[in-house]
């Protein structure tokens, strides 16, 4: 498990991840899956058999994103270029503290590239924090691929540290 400063679990090893922007980034491909009772349709005749009532859509099925439903992750209001500045600012003071010398290093020399990446997909992007909703913790971002039916989920790989189950 992975989790951030305060605890939340948001991603496991189960969901293989992709180093983007000098390791700074960690790509994760999240799925829409169906939660909930499904109904088998076993070819049946109902209106033959019971008048012909339309059976509807099961209201007790929902489709969920794998990775926000597995880790509970709460979304966020989206961030404008001068609160996302103010954040990745305040996230930096948080972060380098907890990290050892040599990621202080790598995260202090590759955060700006990382941040002029994500910047212009503010806009598209979806923000999502733990379950405990720490503001003051890592962000997850989700967006579209172009023509992608299934989100990608962007987290900050120095945000998170491994926790043995």
């Amino acid at each position: 498990l992975l989790v951030n400063v305060s605890g939340d679990e948001l991603l496991s090893d189960s969901f293989p991840y992709k180093e983007i922007e000098n390791g700074i980034l960690w790509e994760v491909e999240g799925k829409w899956t169906t939660q909930g009772c499904v109904e088998v349709n076993i070819g049946a005749n109902p209106s033959a058999e019971e008048g012909g009532e339309d059976e509807g859509v099961d209201d007790s099925v929902q489709k969920v994103v794998d990775i926000v439903d597995t880790f509970r992750l709460q979304e966020q209001p989206t961030y404008d270029k001068k609160g996302f500045i103010a954040y990745i600012k305040k996230y930096i003071k948080l972060l380098t503290p907890k990290l050892n010398a040599e990621d202080q290093e790598a995260f202090k020399k590759g955060i700006e590239g990382a941040t002029k990446y994500l910047l212009p997909k503010l806009k598209d992007f979806q923000f999502f924090v733990g379950e405990s909703m720490h503001d003051d913790s890592t962000v997850v971002f989700a967006y579209y691929k172009e023509g992608a039916t299934n989100p990608t989920f962007l987290y900050f790989g120095h945000g998170l540290k491994e926790v043995k189950c």
